[in-house]
Parts: structure tokens; sequence; C-alpha cells
């Protein structure tokens, strides 16, 4: 499970989340390209968008619920 104590710095504030124990494996920019970008010089994921519609929710719930290490979180700041 994803620890907001843990997130990365470059996660856009809001709902989703990508913390350190991203294992820059690619589903969640796979499943979702247009809310999750790679750092490249550290080789792991973060929420560059917060999705706005129902449906661009549900692929970043889809990112979440595949992403192998659990890196993903939900439960980040609502503002």
């Amino acid at each position: 499970m994803a620890e907001i104590e843990e997130k990365w710095p470059e996660n856009i504030l809001g709902k989703f989340y990508v913390d350190e124990q991203c294992i820059d494996c690619d589903l969640c920019r796979e499943t979702a390209p247009d809310f999750f970008m790679r750092n490249e010089e550290g080789g792991y994921s973060y929420v560059y968008k917060q999705p706005e519609s129902e449906e661009a929710v549900n692929l970043c719930i889809e990112a979440l619920e595949g992403c192998p290490v659990e890196a993903i979180g939900d439960d980040g700041d609502q503002e």
C-alpha cells in the first residue's frame, strides 16, 4: 500500500500519487498516460495531472489496482 509520507515531490497536489516503492515498470504510464509521467533521472513514475472526469478517475484506479508493488495511492491531498 502506498504511503503518503513517502510520495515523490513531483506528484501534483490531489487524490492520486506515487510513492518511493515505484519500480518503474511502466504499467501506470501505459494505463493512464495522461496522468502519470516518468522521472527520467530517478527512474520512477509520478502523477503530473489529477483526473477530473469519472472515466479518467477509473483509468487511475485501474493503474492503482494493477501496480505490482502498490506504489500508487488514492488518499492524497484533496485540495
